[in-house]
C-alpha cells in the first residue's frame, strides 16, 4: 500500500538513492511501457517548483515514451531489487520484456506509471528538455570519458506533481 506525501515532508539522500541505490526512469501507461535505470539526475528547486532533473541517452527505448508523455516517474527500490534494476540498465526495452523479465508489477502512481515494488515513486510533469552541447563543457576530458560515441544525453526537468511512500 501506498501513500501520498507532501514532497516538502520527504526526508531522504538524493546522493545515496539516485547514485548508489539507483533509480528506475518509467513512462507509458499499463499497455504500453517503458523503464530504464539511471544513477545520474538531481532534485531541486526550479522556477519556485520542487523539480527532478533526468539525463537520457538519445538511444534509449524509454526515451521515445518520456517525449510522447507529459508525465513519468522516478522510482527507488530497497536493495534486494538491485538485480531487477541491472536488467532495467542494460537490457533494452525494444528486445525484451524487461518488465517481466525482472519481476516488475506495473502500477497507476497519479497520471503515470511505476511499480508496484518501489519504495517511493516521484511523478514527474516534464518542463524542459535540451541535449547537452559538446560547445559548452569547460571539463573537456568529461566528452572523452563519457561521450565517445557523441551520443549526449538529454537533461530534462519535470515538476514533482505526487510523490508516494510504501506504508
Amino acid at each position: 500500500m501506498f501513500e501520498k506525501i507532501d514532497i516538502k515532508n520527504l526526508s531522504f539522500k538524493p546522493f545515496e538513492l539516485i547514485g548508489n541505490e539507483w533509480m528506475l526512469i518509467t513512462a507509458g501507461d499499463l499497455q504500453s511501457h517503458n523503464t530504464m535505470t539511471a544513477s545520474w539526475g538531481g532534485v531541486g528547486i526550479m522556477w519556485n517548483n520542487p523539480v527532478v532533473t533526468t539525463y537520457i541517452r538519445p538511444q534509449r527505448y524509454t526515451k521515445e515514451f518520456i517525449d510522447r508523455e507529459k508525465y513519468f516517474t522516478v522510482s527507488f527500490y530497497d536493495n534486494q531489487f538491485k538485480p531487477a534494476l541491472q536488467l532495467c540498465g542494460t537490457k533494452s526495452g525494444r528486445e525484451v520484456n524487461k518488465t517481466k523479465e525482472a519481476g516488475l508489477t506495473p502500477k497507476i502512481f497519479g497520471k503515470s506509471i511505476a511499480f508496484e515494488q518501489a519504495k517511493l515513486v516521484i511523478v514527474c510533469e516534464k518542463q524542459y528538455v535540451q541535449q547537452l552541447d559538446p560547445k559548452s563543457f569547460i571539463d573537456c576530458q568529461i566528452i572523452d570519458s563519457s561521450y565517445s560515441n557523441n551520443d549526449f544525453h538529454f537533461m530534462y526537468i519535470s515538476k514533482i506533481v505526487e510523490t508516494y511512500i510504501k506504508k
